[in-house]
């Protein structure tokens, strides 16, 4: 790896909330800290502004420097080991064909007497060499090669099991889990019926029971709306669906929440409708011009006109006088504590955004109605720093960040620690350009095991599922 890329990054490049560390210690694995309803608690941690650069300049922190791979796969700090446990092209153990390219977005669940299921997405578009099999009773749309698989991995981590879980989708990039242990897959699309012939509209979210996938079959949730989905996140005490959308040019994406009219109701209960809402952040119409890490504003739902997107893409929509906010390429989304993180991967003013930078991380905390910005990158003038474009993210063993580069030169998993320092964890070895053409494929998926023991992660292409062990604190 470039030590001299890293330590750019940790030296300047990257800004955090002096309230990052107070935020994440103590959410990983544990809600308890969360009251599951009554009034917001008192002053949350993190109230002060301010900033503070990473602290990594002039070495590794976290786990060390990056092995070179002899496999030339994935590189790992010293310790660390990794398992392959799919390779698209490969059969699916099910017999039901290939396993699908473009992995994606990816969830662990408990399965029991230390088994994990997995659940990965597949963001195929029209003409995807290697589709989701179309299965009876998972399809959607015959036309539409995206989807989910499942992966059943027994107490030793070995794969026991690898079926088609939700098929004839299109663009399944990220998604969210759910309280009640399914997964909602994201379609990030807004084609309609007879485009790229396909036979019915997409860009919705579909619910998929991991356990048994013909449980809940192929049924779009049109009540949260018709869009370019990226993920969502489940507010587990109060069953609010948050929702990102993922849009690079103008009118950019908004921030998303469902109210369902059975919050909380376990599976299929989305199926029962509810609101969707707009974020809007008064006086703000794009999130790209905030650069303060720790500045808060006061936000406002506005109720989308047509979630159906019948006729005017929802971001088109009119909302009102206030208007609505927007944000450039909205993706990572997950619920860490006391609220919502999610990630804008980047803005570029020549693009049509207010201000340029390398991503950011915003905190929501719905009791209080508040949103923070927590993390900044760049801008720089090497676009192609280590945490340009961050995408999928999760929360760390150690209560920091793990996260999923998509942007350009080498591609790295990398973790921000609670008190800012930024370090390598994983780099793609996989030069998916061919010899000398250096290009390698993005991350996703980032995800660990009930236990904490086991980063699970996706290299997008080629279509690679690891299992990484090691010295995780």
């Amino acid at each position: 790896m470039s030590v001299t890329r890293r330590s750019l990054l940790a030296a300047g490049t990257i800004a955090f909330s002096g309230a990052l560390g107070a935020l994440f210690a103590g959410t990983a694995g544990s809600r308890a800290a969360v009251p599951p309803a009554g009034p917001a608690p008192g002053a949350p941690p993190g109230s002060a502004a301010g900033s503070a650069a990473g602290s990594a300049a002039g070495g590794f922190g976290g786990y060390g420097p990056l092995r070179p791979d002899p496999r030339g796969l994935l590189d790992l700090p010293e310790g660390f080991s990794y398992r392959v446990l799919s390779r698209a092209g490969d059969p699916l153990r099910s017999g039901e064909g290939p396993v699908p390219a473009n992995c994606d977005g990816m969830a662990a669940f408990d399965a029991g007497e230390g088994r994990v299921r997995l659940v990965r997405n597949h963001e195929n578009r029209v003409g995807a060499a290697l589709r989701v099999p179309a299965v009876e009773g998972l399809t959607y749309d015959p036309a539409a090669r995206g989807g989910c698989t499942v992966l059943e991995l027994d107490a030793a981590g070995g794969v026991r099991v690898e079926r088609v879980a939700l098929a004839g989708t299109a663009v399944n990039c990220a998604g969210g889990r759910t309280p009640w242990n399914t997964w909602l897959s994201c379609e990030e699309t807004e084609d309609r019926a007879g485009t790229d012939g396909y036979a019915r509209d997409h860009g919705h979210v579909f619910e998929v029971d991991p356990a048994d996938p013909h449980r809940l079959g192929a049924v779009p949730l049109t009540a949260l709306g018709r869009f370019a989905h990226e993920a969502v996140a489940v507010d587990p005490y109060r069953g609010v669906v948050y929702e990102t959308e993922d849009a690079f040019v103008r009118p950019f994406g908004l921030f998303y929440r469902f109210l369902p009219a059975r919050p909380l109701g376990g599976p299929g209960s989305l199926r029962a409708g509810g609101r969707l809402e707009a974020l809007r952040v008064p006086g703000l119409p794009d999130l790209s011009v905030v650069d303060e890490p720790g500045a808060e504003f006061p936000v406002e739902w506005v109720p989308v006109p047509d979630p159906s997107a019948a006729g005017t893409p929802i971001r088109f929509q009119d909302f009102g006088p206030g208007g609505i906010t927007h944000a450039q390429k909205l993706e990572g989304c997950y619920w860490g504590g006391t609220g919502v993180y999610f990630v804008s991967s980047f803005a570029r003013a020549a693009e049509g955004a207010g201000a340029d930078h390398h991503g950011q991380v915003w905190f929501l905390d719905p009791l209080r109605s508040r949103l923070r910005l927590d993390v900044r990158f760049g801008p720089s003038s090497d676009v192609r720093l280590p945490g340009d474009s961050p995408d999928n993210i999760c929360l760390a063993p150690d209560g920091g960040l793990m996260v999923c580069e998509d942007g350009g030169g080498e591609q790295y998993v990398f973790g921000v620690t609670p008190h800012g320092e930024v370090y390598p964890v994983a780099r793609n070895a996989q030069d998916i350009g061919g010899p000398g053409a250096a290009e390698w494929g993005e991350f996703a998926g980032v995800t660990f095991s009930p236990d904490r023991r086991t980063l699970y992660v996706n290299a997008y292409a080629p279509g690679t599922t690891f299992a990484v062990t090691g010295p995780w604190r």
